[in-house]
């Protein structure tokens, strides 16, 4: 896994919809089930929400933490 895209999913916000200016990783599973039947959009937007979608799919929100942890000391 790219290292790059864990940090975009960390700081990146939905950009519209009923979840827009939640961080990707933020964004609840139901509302990621729903892409995944529907498809994921276009580009990078729909490769990180695929992502997180896996990622939530198969528990490994933890390689998220040392991320999300360093952001937050960034601020």
């Amino acid at each position: 896994m790219d290292e790059k895209i864990l940090i975009d999913i960390v700081t990146q916000k939905m950009p519209y919809g009923k979840y827009k200016n939640r961080f990707i990783y933020q964004l609840p599973e139901p509302y990621l089930v729903w892409y995944h039947n529907k498809g994921f959009p276009q580009g990078k937007l729909g490769m990180l929400l695929n992502t997180i979608y896996e990622i939530k799919l198969n528990g490994l929100e933890y390689l998220l933490e040392p991320i999300i942890k360093n952001q937050k000391n960034n601020i």
